[in-house]
């Protein structure tokens, strides 16, 4: 009995979930987007979350000049549904709102070109294509194993070693990027000023200032603030009410 209305009660969820989204669509169509701002949290508030709705939000926060919370939600939703190129695009303009001009120092060690080559795919991507390859070597291995031409069993044998290599590959860059993704803490101002502290106490030297809409990364945290480094490397302690992470 107690299975029957947990299903009822989520097929209930999801029903006015949908219905409240279809309700905010209708009134972004509209120009409402602060009423559609409403209707979408409330969605959240719920417990249901998509990249559809992430984007939407930030659609109607963009609209509305809040460049905190447009480039907070495009990102919450390009986390959900990474390398979409129209979520990618609406964040690009986003963050030409923002005042912080921070120009990434480029990497040239072998890190680099490990995150390079594996951050082309999202991890679940990557254990995608490590299956594919794990059938092809499967396919592989019947071929060589019926085979009786001397001729077809090199190939086959041939064929397995490089899908082996491929597969091998992939499940470490899918490992590598998950990795980097656990480890990762991401975050967004939304103070409209705040001043980054050489260190994490309100008396201490002004390292530099952050406006809304700058995403940082998050090192470490202690008492009310914590330390954080920019894309260009530079690093400081701030206030944690003036930052929200996206994880």
């Amino acid at each position: 009995m107690k299975n029957i209305l947990y299903i009822f009660l989520l097929i209930t969820q999801t029903f006015w979930a949908q219905t409240a989204f279809d309700k905010g669509n209708n009134l972004y169509q509209k120009g409402n987007y602060q009423e559609a701002i409403n209707v979408y949290e409330s969605v959240l508030k719920s417990g249901q979350q998509s990249a559809e709705l992430y984007f939407n939000l930030g659609n109607c926060f963009y609209k509305l000049n809040k460049v905190a919370p447009a480039i907070f939600n495009f990102e919450k939703a390009l986390l959900l549904k990474p390398n979409d190129a129209e979520i990618q695009n609406n964040l690009d303009f986003a963050q030409k709102m923002t005042i912080d001009e921070v120009v990434e120092v480029p990497k040239v060690d072998f890190a680099k070109i490990i995150g390079d080559f594996t951050s082309s795919f999202h991890y679940d991507t990557w254990a995608w294509i490590a299956i594919v390859f794990s059938l092809l070597f499967l396919m592989c291995f019947v071929g060589y194993y019926f085979s009786n031409s001397t001729m077809l069993k090199r190939i086959f044998f041939t064929s397995m070693l490089f899908v082996l290599l491929f597969t091998i590959v992939s499940v470490f860059a899918g490992f590598f990027e998950k990795n980097q993704s656990n480890n990762d803490r991401p975050a967004i101002v939304f103070a409209n000023i705040t001043s980054v502290k050489s260190e994490p106490k309100s008396t201490a030297q002004e390292a530099f200032i952050l406006h809304a809409g700058t995403k940082v990364f998050v090192l470490e945290s202690l008492n009310n603030y914590k330390k954080i480094q920019l894309l260009d490397l530079k690093q400081g302690w701030i206030e944690k009410s003036t930052i929200k992470e996206l994880k």
